[in-house]
């Protein structure tokens, strides 16, 4: 979203410079695998759509996710799209290309990345919501509420409680306006489709790899397949993880499930350790993090505790256990915690009360700024 804003050049996304690569005794190549072959000395070999292969001994798969599409009329039409790889950033460079209205189709993490990146350009967003009030399936009433008040300051028009019906198409073949659930119809040059993502599975299924949702793995990460692998969004665990989770679609998920498969690859015995929950976030200018579990509607297991300011917005929530008393989660906007210590109370189980008294060891708020003070005044407990 930063190269599009203009914030860094498209070069800078490059993990390693070029010559890096070659300097490991990495080779990359461009090309697409078509599907997994035996050769007749029984090697196995990928076929690629250039019409050569390339013989394998281990075989990782990593193909991601893919914008989900719901079979709404005119999905496929040209100025629709979802934002997932570098090949939709460059298709959003196409389509919104002195266009003036767009709409946003679902109210996710991407939607609102999408959004910042459309109004950096000046371009009316309309944004599709099907929940009441922003993220309410994930954020709790007052992180919602912080959240969809701020987004609304930036010129974004939510329509909540509203769904995509169908989206209209020019002669040309290009959109030109979408319909909506409430027999709205809104004209516009560009529909962002950000209602969630689906791992890619189709290679691993063509090559008769076993699926599910995702392509099946056990916790070392092998496939049906002997010698295939499979890790990252694509990648989903026969065996759910410690937090009921069977598919982790995040960017650090991600990075541990390569570092994790490289250690068993080279020999490491063991089975994947998920840690901790952790995700980041930026709603604009108001930074979101969150870690272990959070609940947006409590139940009687669990309390939480609560501190806001709103001039600057920020929020402190701290999730236990009732009877325990021991912290599980938290959620924070516009503050910055230190991650190896909240990491290290959820872990350590440690009572919601010493984690109050001992706040201060988990700041990382930037030079001179103000700290969010947990006081009597400020906390409302909920049980």
């Amino acid at each position: 979203m930063y190269a599009y804003m203009g914030h860094i050049r498209y070069e800078d996304l490059k993990p390693y410079p070029d010559g890096y690569w070659r300097s490991r005794g990495i080779a990359l190549r461009q090309d697409q695998a078509e599907s997994i072959e035996t050769g007749p000395d029984g090697r196995e070999f990928l076929s690629l759509s250039s019409g050569e292969s390339l013989a394998f001994d281990k075989l990782i798969i990593a193909t991601g996710s893919r914008p989900n599409r719901f079979g709404w009329p005119g999905e496929y039409a040209r100025g629709v799209q979802g934002l997932y790889s570098m090949q939709d950033v460059n298709a959003l460079e196409n389509s919104t290309n002195n266009i003036q209205k767009a709409v946003i189709v679902g109210g996710g993490l991407i939607g609102i990345e999408l959004a910042e990146m459309l109004r950096s350009r000046e371009i009316d967003v309309t944004f599709l919501v099907r929940e009441k009030s922003y993220l309410d399936f994930l954020l709790p009433e007052e992180e919602s509420t912080m959240v969809g008040s701020h987004i609304g300051e930036f010129g974004i028009d939510f329509r909540f409680g509203t769904e995509l019906v169908s989206i209209d198409v020019d002669d040309g073949g290009a959109v030109c306006g979408v319909k909506t659930s409430d027999g709205q119809v809104i004209p516009t040059d560009f529909v962002g489709l950000t209602a969630g993502v689906s791992p890619n599975i189709s290679f691993a299924k063509a090559c008769g790899v076993e699926t599910a949702r995702g392509v099946l793995v056990d916790s070392s990460f092998q496939t049906s397949r002997p010698g295939v692998f499979a890790i990252g969004d694509c990648a989903e665990f026969r065996t759910a993880l410690p937090d009921g989770r069977t598919i982790e679609q995040l960017w650090y998920s991600g990075r541990r499930h390569g570092q994790a498969l490289g250690r068993f690859l080279a020999g490491d015995q063991g089975q994947y350790e998920p840690g901790i929950f952790f995700n980041s976030a930026k709603f604009f200018e108001l930074e979101y993090q969150t870690y272990g579990r959070i609940d947006a509607h409590l139940d009687i297991e669990f309390g939480t505790v609560v501190a806001t300011s709103d001039s600057p917005r920020r929020l402190l929530r701290i999730q236990y256990v009732r009877t325990t008393r021991a912290v599980v989660g938290f959620n924070v906007l516009g503050i910055r915690l230190r991650h190896e210590v909240c990491e290290r109370w959820i872990r350590d189980k440690v009572a919601v009360e010493r984690v109050i008294e001992n706040l201060k060891e988990a700041g990382f708020d930037p030079e001179f700024a103000s700290r969010l003070r947990m006081t009597a005044d400020m906390i409302s407990e909920e049980d």
